[in-house]
Order: structure tokens, then sequence, then C-alpha cells
């Protein structure tokens, strides 16, 4: 494509990294409020569904475990119902058509239900059926998904949705939350390389959008090595060679009981005493998942040897926060990615006007400057059309054209969402215009092939114009961090609606389009 000349060095900066990815280029969808819910993506289903909307979300029914909670008795089979109609084979036969090739699965710590320590914690139960039943219509589809740990044990960032309990009282940042999330670790990484419906998944991602201010994640650092050292692990002990990393397992290891073999590598020493404990911790609860799915045998008695590569360790880049944070290259054993999130919508990035924004994203800085510190390949794994002013269908098009274009620099982009509900309580379409891809798409505001553009120069008279107020360097994210986002009332006096600030920590409006 014409345009890819004007960034040379980027494309250069990790060839053999991109060389591993399954896809020369990531074009991809999230697939949001399938297995975690967020209410303001599909409002009138939520509260057909009895939940509810509030100004607050800590103080009404507006997350999964507030759901739980309330309706003990009746949740599973109210989300069982939800997981089997969001997200269907006609969506994905759409989304192939579209041109996508890579699915980010957002997922909450308790679709491995054994970590779930009730009564005190609450959430549907039964995700990981349709979990399974989703990534093997995506493994029939020829698609690629990452595993993206959305919600983490204990909460990672306070009052937002997508952390599945929306509370201000944080918990995740300490050893018992890390451990269960290095359990939940160990199992992903088993079933994507044993479970045949995981076929598809290449990455798993470790936390999404933590704090921004490192200040307030004490042991993230450390956290990021052992989730590494963890996926590596399960994969020594399947054999799969990882470069820069050995494992030094004896011959006598097990080929036909990979759990046994499992237990037997940890009781030698080999690897550190957290990567032990949760590797310990993991192995009954995936002898309970093979009972419930039929993988007994996998787990159990059938030769393991896995042909597949290793995973792709996947985290937030280090520019996503700030105050000294823990850079994840330093994690790095075998091939790794890195995860930019960027909204525009939220303020403290551009100023709100058509030629800001295109100012910005065409002399965007942040692959440049994740690569300097070693955070290569990276992807941008959420973005979307939203802006803070009300733009026409023509800025769209073009808006849309800019960021596809400044985000394939490098590895790629997964846009935010693949779809969102279309009622009266989201102002009819107003709500997916900006926020569905497949909407954007019939729409015309989003090319009909994920890899074209409308205008393949849609950058070129923006480039090296920058206005004062167009910022792109890890100090747009401080700024952002500590704007504020109006509040206005919603379309047709509804409820106003507070979703899930992806890209951001502020109030999102699901009007603020």
């Amino acid at each position: 494509m014409r345009g890819l000349f004007w960034f040379p060095l980027v494309v250069a900066l990790v060839p053999q990294v991109l060389a591993q990815l399954p896809v020369e280029k990531i074009y991809g969808v999230n697939l949001g409020s399938w297995l975690l819910l967020e209410a303001w993506m599909l409002p009138q289903e939520w509260t057909d569904m009895g939940g509810q909307i509030c100004s607050d979300c800590t103080q009404c029914i507006e997350s999964e475990f507030a759901f739980a909670k309330a309706y003990p008795d009746t949740v599973d089979q109210t989300f069982a119902k939800h997981w089997d109609s969001w997200f269907t084979q006609s969506d994905l036969q759409d989304l192939k058509n579209a041109g996508i090739n890579t699915l980010r699965i957002p997922l909450g710590y308790w679709i491995v239900e054994a970590l779930v320590e009730r009564p005190a914690e609450n959430y549907p139960r039964g995700g990981l059926e349709y979990l399974r039943r989703g990534l093997g219509w995506i493994k029939d589809a020829g698609m690629h998904v990452i595993l993206d740990h959305h919600a983490l044990p204990g909460v990672q960032t306070p009052g937002q949705e997508f952390t599945g309990q929306c509370t201000d009282d944080v918990q995740f940042y300490t050893p018992h939350n890390y451990h269960r999330a290095l359990v939940w670790t160990a199992v992903m990484t088993t079933l994507s390389h044993l479970d045949p419906q995981f076929s598809s998944v290449f990455a798993i991602e470790a936390v999404n959008e933590p704090i921004m201010d490192a200040s307030e994640t004490p042991g993230y650092g450390d956290f990021q090595k052992n989730f590494v050292k963890t996926v590596r692990a399960i994969e020594a002990v399947l054999g799969i060679q990882v470069t820069g990393y050995k494992a030094n397992l004896p011959v006598s290891l097990p080929t036909t009981n990979f759990t046994a073999a499992l237990q037997q590598a940890c009781s030698l020493s080999l690897f550190d005493a957290n990567v032990v404990d949760a590797l310990t911790d993991a192995i009954s609860i995936l002898l309970g998942i093979g009972s419930q799915y039929g993988l007994t045998g996998i787990l159990t008695s059938e030769l393991f040897n896995s042909r597949r590569s290793p995973l792709f360790t996947n985290f937030m880049d280090i520019n996503w926060q700030y105050d000294n944070p823990s850079n994840p290259a330093d994690a790095a054993i075998g091939p790794q990615g890195y995860d930019n999130h960027l909204y525009y919508s939220f303020g403290g990035v551009a100023a709100a006007d058509p030629t800001a924004y295109m100012q910005s994203i065409c002399n965007l800085q942040r692959i440049q400057n994740d690569a300097a510190l070693g955070n290569s390949p990276l992807w941008f794994g959420e973005w979307g059309l939203s802006t803070q002013f009300d733009a026409s269908d023509s800025f769209l098009k073009q808006w849309g054209d800019a960021q596809k274009w400044a985000y394939s620099q490098s590895a790629g982009w997964i846009y935010w969402n693949f779809k969102t509900e279309i009622s009266n309580l989201t102002g009819g379409t107003e709500l997916a215009r900006q926020w569905s891809y497949l909407e954007a798409v019939n729409m015309g505001l989003l090319p009909q092939n994920s890899a074209s553009y409308f205008d393949d120069n849609v950058c070129q008279p923006y480039i090296n114009k920058t206005s004062p107020k167009s910022r792109s360097g890890p100090v747009e994210d401080i700024a952002v961090a500590n704007a504020l986002v109006a509040n206005p009332s919603t379309p047709g006096n509804v409820p106003s609606l507070k979703p899930s600030s992806h890209g951001k920590r502020f109030v999102k409006k699901h009007h603020i389009f």
C-alpha cells in the first residue's frame, strides 16, 4: 500500500517476531459483552434480564457479580441464554466476510469456576461450555484467537463494569490474587495446547488495562515474569521448544499422562516457587474440566507431545502505565506481543475537532516509542470510531481509515467491538455507529474489506503537521488519566449508562459518541 513508505523503520523493527504471528497483519475485533457482559453495550437486554443502569455502577445491579448476588437461583440460566445468542455463527460468518482474521475474547477469571471463592464471590457458571463451542466455530472458520484475561481475581481497576465487579476495593495486586491469576493462566495454556476446540488460540493476554499509576500496582512486574514462566513451564512439559527457555526436564517424565507429568515436574524443583504453586493447583482443576467436557483421555492417558507452536504471551505495553512502571519486555521468554488501547473520545489526546484528530493520529509515535523499549510487536487491541464531537459520516470514514493506517504500521489492530445493541436505549443506531464494527461496515463507515481503505493516502496531508494540542507520546496517558468527561443526559431521557472505560480510566456514557 502506498502509505507504508512513510514509516519504513517501524516495519523493519520486528520482522522475526512478526513472522511468528499466525497472520501477516492482524485485522481483528473484540467479542466484547459475550462471556464478560458490559451493560452499556446492550442496555435493553440487560434490563430485560433483570439488571439495572445507574449513575454509579457500584450502587446497583450493573455487573455480573451484582447480578449473580441478586439472582442466585436463576443467574446461570439467564446468562446461558445471553451466551447462546450474543455471539452466533452468523456473526462469525459476517466477520469473516468482512476480512476479519483475529478475534480477541475478553474473559473473566470465573470462566475457570474452581477459582471462584464462594460464597464471597458471585458469578454465573457455565461459560466455559460456550467458550469451547465458539472456539470450535472459529477454528472451523480458519480465524485466530487471543484469550484476554479481561477481569482479574480481586478486580484490577476500580469502578469498571469490565472487571466483572464494579467496586472501588481493588484487591488484584496481592500475592493471593496474583496466584489465582497464574492458576488461570496454567489452565488456559494447557487447554490451548491440548483441547482441540482451543486450537485457534495463539496468544494469552495477562491483564487487561491495569491501573495506569504504577505506584498503585505493587508486585505487577514480578507477576508479569511469573505469568510468562507459567506459560513456558506448561509448554516445556508438553515438549514444545521455546527459544531461550530450557527447563532441563528428565527424560523419565510420562508422555501419555500430562497431569502426572506436570505433577512430577513440579516435584523436581525445576520451576520457581510461585510457578510450582500455580501449576500444582491447576492440576485438580484440569482434571475436573476434563471430566466435565470429555477431555480426561487427552489429559491423563493419551500421547500429549504438542505439535503446536509456543503461545504468544501478551501484555499491555509499558507506556500504558506511568510513575516508573515495570517493562513487560523484561519478562519475555519466547514470542511475546504488546497491546495498546487508544480512544480519543475521552479527551487528553487531541483537541476536540477533526483536524486535530487527524494530525494526531497520522503522526502517532506509540509504535516507535514502544519499540525503543523493546515492546514489539505492538498491536492496538482496542479502538473505535467514537469522538468527542458530533462527527459527520464523511469524517468517520476518514477517521476509520486514518486509525487503521496508523495501527497497521506494526502488527495490526483489533476493533472494539464486533457489535452493540440497537434499541431505543441506544438511540437507535447511534451507539452502534461508532462502537459496532459490523454496523459501521453496514452503514458504509468502514470498508467492506478490513484490509482496504476508502482513501489509501488519507494521512498524507497531515504527516508532520501537528497542532499544539495534539500529543501522541507517553504524556498523553497521564493527561487522559486526569481528564474529566462530561455527563449530559441521554437521548429520550433514559437513565444514563456507565460503560467500561475502554482505553482510559473514566466514566464513559453510551451517548458520548
